[in-house]
């Protein structure tokens, strides 16, 4: 992409309303803009990360067996009446009715309206397991929204639904789940540790959140540091297989948000040494609730001995437009935001230091032609920007890479690769800059 004929409104100055350091270099970026309270449009360069983290959620569901589809954004009252809900959520459902008087509200999440879907087409035990998912926009109206996308009105969700004929063979889709979620989390850079969480407004007696450490996490956490370093599960597990030796590392130790903690058993179960009281940012949730949903709503199969037997339930959300701006709270400085490379919107910025010089121009478009060839997203600034501008955008939008062509380099044959997260700089021939960043980029697209 020529920045030339893109749509980037990068800002100098950290607008006055943003309160962390994700809300301020997103608006800086020229990533989001605010439509209305907790509600922001999504401008170019932030839609790229959005869908390219979109993608590794769904990459990750779909290899633990889940099923892609997509549900409406708007639903009826009476599913939500059903399971006894509607009255029960509170003012952040928001609610109204169509021209015919029908009483309709913007979903906040899925649990009533995938129920039906599959009570409507599922009756044998034989047609079990099943988990289905859709990545669909919701509404919760927050009394407070603040801290830009990251407690928005408005968001993006993957939400999934898994249904089992029995409680074991729940707890098993609420594994490949938790399995899922590490190795999602994982891809984009993060480190995320599951914790006991309090289940909610969703209901049931099992739950964890997935949590990174940030100063600006909104609630307190507590966990054992040996977490921190806990290796992730391989891009090849078998997700048909028994899952619990993958998980039990994650779950032999302390590990709880606020709601949950027992300081108590935290001194007696973690050495001193051990404890971590940290901020944490949530960004998945896993329940187990059984038949809440289910049992109210009819949800029922016939079973092996004819008998009719209300199908075992759990729900998982990933708060897909809430990762951008975890990811830039985990990994920015003090110049801007630092992408990894799974996520980044572009993983080069070409950088022409004299756009309009014969020689500079065919070098840049020579190198920019190849690493499209080669599958790299390149951001090639052919502008009239000086020099100090154009490294000032890529070092705030957070480019991996900066390949920087001048023609004093060029004189002497060399151009410059620049790591963004390190700072490192090196001179080299445009042909093995070329080698290096195919070959860095490429290994760095899978992080787990």
């Amino acid at each position: 992409m020529r920045l030339s004929r893109y749509f980037l409104p990068v800002l100098r100055e950290t607008p006055s309303e943003a309160e962390i350091v994700s809300h301020k270099l997103m608006l800086r970026a020229g990533m989001i803009r605010q439509s209305s309270a907790g509600i922001y449009s999504w401008l170019p360069l932030g839609f790229r990360v959005l869908k390219k983290i979109e993608q590794i959620v769904r990459e990750e569901q779909n290899r633990s067996g889940a099923i892609e589809m997509l549900m409406p954004t708007l639903q009826q009252a009476e599913l939500w009446r059903e399971s006894g809900r509607y009255d029960a959520y509170g003012p952040e459902m928001l609610r109204f009715k169509d021209r015919h008087e029908r009483e309709m509200l913007y979903g906040p999440t899925n649990e009533e309206l995938i129920t039906q879907i599959f009570r409507d087409g599922v009756r044998s035990y034989r047609e079990l397991p099943r988990n289905l998912y859709h990545i669909q926009w919701k509404f919760r109206d927050e009394v407070r929204p603040r801290f830009g996308v990251m407690r928005g009105r408005e968001f993006l969700m993957k939400d999934a639904y898994s249904f089992d004929l029995t409680v074991e063979a729940a707890r098993q889709a609420y594994n490949k789940m938790f399995v899922a979620y590490l190795r999602t989390f994982a891809r984009m850079g993060l480190k995320s540790i599951p914790m006991a969480a309090d289940t909610g407004p969703i209901g049931g007696d099992l739950s964890h959140e997935f949590i990174i450490l940030a100063e600006t996490g909104e609630s307190k956490v507590f966990c054992h540091a040996d977490l921190i370093e806990t290796p992730i599960p391989p891009p090849d597990v078998d997700f048909g297989g028994d899952l619990s030796p993958l998980i039990a590392p994650w779950t032999r130790h302390y590990a709880a948000t606020d709601e949950k903690h027992d300081q108590a058993r935290f001194e007696r179960e973690v050495p001193q040494e051990k404890r971590v009281s940290a901020r944490g940012v949530e960004i998945g949730h896993i329940f187990f609730f059984g038949t809440k949903y289910s049992e109210p709503m009819g949800c029922r199969v016939q079973g092996p001995d004819g008998s009719m037997i209300a199908v075992q339930m759990g729900s998982y959300g990933i708060g897909v437009s809430r990762l951008p701006a975890a990811i830039i709270e985990a990994s920015h400085d003090e110049a801007g935001i630092v992408w990894p490379v799974p996520v980044a919107p572009f993983e080069v910025g070409l950088i022409n230091l004299k756009a309009g010089d014969k020689d500079t121009d065919a070098a840049c478009e020579d190198l920019y032609a190849k690493l499209e060839t080669a599958g790299i997203g390149v951001l090639y600034d052919d502008t009239q920007e000086r020099a100090g501008g154009k490294f000032a955008s890529m070092d705030l939008i957070g480019v991996p890479f900066q390949l920087i062509v001048g023609p004093k380099g060029l004189r002497s044959g060399e151009v410059e690769v620049k790591v963004r997260k390190s700072g490192e700089r090196a001179s080299t021939t445009p042909d093995a800059a070329l080698k290096r960043l195919v070959g860095e980029i490429g290994a760095q697209r899978t992080l787990a």
